[in-house]
């Protein structure tokens, strides 16, 4: 009986957009254009290619970011617990910062904070 109702539920969503953009496509008005097919950056004009190479620099910065983000997030439920934890809660939040401060000091010794 369950299954029923979420198959009933499906074929009512799979029709009505089917439907849905049935109509769209009937109706809209469909004028192709050289300005209308063109790339729009945000009124500038284009400069060069999009496809161009990205600094490794880039996915450096990306990746710092999300290494100290999750550093973040997981330090907010220890500061809030930090006195149920105890010491064993002090010494595996030690650990995991001496995780996360070899990886700074590694990015640091190989030039990752650095821009030239």
């Amino acid at each position: 009986m369950q299954w029923t109702y979420a198959a009933i539920y499906a074929a009512i969503a799979v029709l009505l957009g089917s439907a849905i953009l049935g109509a769209s496509h009937l109706i809209s008005p469909y004028a192709p254009n050289a300005i209308k097919n063109e790339t729009y950056e945000c009124g500038v004009p284009i400069q060069s290619d999009a496809r161009e190479r990205f600094s490794v620099r880039f996915y450096l910065v990306a990746i710092m970011f999300i290494l100290f983000d999750i550093e973040t997030v997981f330090m907010i439920p220890w500061a809030v617990l930090y006195k149920q934890l105890g010491v064993p809660g002090l010494i595996e939040v030690g650990l995991f910062f001496a995780v996360l401060s070899s990886g700074l000091v590694y990015l640091w010794k190989r030039g990752g904070l650095e821009w030239d």
